[in-house]
């Protein structure tokens, strides 16, 4: 028995290092990164995000709601600068105003610098693009009442007269009005200088009038004008429902009207550009510059500058709502760390370390806001479809703000989250297991 020992004492002990190499380690070693995997993250933090179903409804409502107003202010701003811009497209877009140009004189009072041909209308007919024209003067009647009664009593309450304004046939039409009864006078009227007259709609109640099948006439003074005609319905130059509109041969005839002060001309969309360059040559080819040509701008150009400036309002108040969402995250997230303190005590004696604390409750904000930025986009976008059908607009949203919205639900948890995760990785463990327990 001796002898055994003591060969099993002379074992060199390189012998018994290399034998202990050789033989498997019951127990693992375990790197310290390895200790807290991102799957042991992710798995952690479903479970702090799922453990309060109640808490995590309220929670993810207010990134639902911010994130939703966010959508459907966007998107009822692009709908609604669509609907401008289409509104634009069907009056302003389509209207040229031609005028003289003015200059100062050497007492320095305005004056004209050239003068709107009689014939201005046939000359700009003749350009691409130019649907109607049609010719607007003021006319000056100095100090004659217009009445719709030939007798005048001193003792009666004085009314304020409508305006006379003479137009040639075609302004009607180029500035969109419409004929309530009767008719507009026509080409034969204006050579002849009949003295007929169309009021305006608010200017025949004020004259009382408000029928022309039995010929009523108005008085210019005490020169009578036959009422042919009702218009209503004016969507450019409004104040011809307000006066008294005589044919251009007539008020030259009558009151010496020199010449029109204002040219309008209804237009194809688009052709504004080349309207406003033509159309001074057209007049004078002399002396184009003596007119002043106000011509829309480009349809995309404008729809670019409402949709901007619609966007600033609606856009502030989505971030308002999403700011609202963002401040629930982070009290909420905040209340669920003092709830867990034990728990982060207990992480950290077990070997968790600040880095594994702060990162488990980032992800669970992360995992709220981007709940609720899917959740939110997704009933904004419903939302503007819904309204915009039900009002028969057509629906305008970039999809890349409801994606854009979403991914910004997650930008919102990580910003909310980040003062409540610092504030859980500084817990120390001793601290928290005895409140905590």
């Amino acid at each position: 028995m001796l002898r055994r020992r003591s060969r099993v004492a002379a074992v060199p002990d390189t012998e018994l290092t290399a034998s202990a190499e050789l033989t498997p380690s019951i127990v693992p070693v375990i790197r310290r990164a390895d200790r807290f995997s991102v799957q042991d993250l992710m798995v952690e933090a479903s479970y702090g995000v799922g453990a309060r179903p109640s808490r995590l409804v309220m929670t993810t409502l207010g990134t639902v709601l911010g994130i939703a107003s966010l959508v459907v202010t966007i998107g009822f701003a692009q709908t609604a600068a669509g609907q401008i811009s289409n509104q634009f497209d069907a009056v302003s877009a389509t209207q040229v105003m031609i005028e003289p140009a003015s200059t100062r004189n050497s007492s320095g009072n305005e004056q004209a610098a050239g003068r709107l041909p009689w014939d201005a209308p046939e000359r700009v007919n003749r350009l691409a693009g130019v649907e109607r024209a049609g010719l607007v003067a003021e006319v000056d009647v100095e100090d004659q009442l217009v009445t719709s009664v030939p007798v005048n009593d001193p003792s009666a309450a004085q009314t304020l007269s409508p305006a006379v304004i003479a137009t040639s046939p075609g302004l009607l039409a180029a500035v969109r009005g419409q004929v309530v009864t009767g008719r507009y006078f026509d080409v034969g009227h204006d050579e002849r200088a009949d003295r007929v007259v169309v009021l305006g709609a608010r200017a025949a109640e004020t004259l009382g009038i408000n029928r022309v099948d039995s010929q009523p006439s108005i008085f210019i003074g005490e020169v009578p004008y036959t009422v042919i005609g009702i218009i209503d319905g004016v969507e450019r130059r409004a104040n011809l429902l307000d006066a008294v509109i005589v044919p251009l041969g007539t008020a030259r005839a009558d009151f010496g009207l020199s010449a029109p002060t204002e040219l309008h001309v209804q237009i194809n969309v688009g052709a504004g550009t080349l309207v406003a360059r033509q159309a001074p040559i057209a007049l004078d080819p002399n002396a184009p510059e003596n007119f002043t040509v106000q011509a829309p701008a480009a349809a995309s150009s404008l729809q670019d500058n409402i949709q901007a400036d619609i966007n600033i309002v609606f856009l502030t108040l989505g971030i308002i709502a999403l700011l609202a969402g963002g401040l629930g995250i982070a009290n909420v997230t905040l209340l669920s760390v003092l709830e867990r303190v034990g728990e982060i005590g207990l992480r950290r004696a077990l070997g968790a370390t600040k880095r594994d604390i702060a990162r488990q409750f980032i992800v669970e904000s992360a995992v709220i806001g981007l709940l609720g930025g899917l959740i939110g986009s997704a009933v904004g976008v419903f939302a503007v479809v819904v309204v915009s059908l039900l009002q028969g607009w057509t629906p305008i949203l970039d999809p890349f703000v409801a994606i854009g919205a979403a991914l910004l639900g997650t930008v919102v948890g990580l910003a909310a989250g980040a003062y409540p995760a610092v504030r859980a990785s500084n817990i120390e463990p001793i601290t928290a297991l005895r409140g905590g327990t």
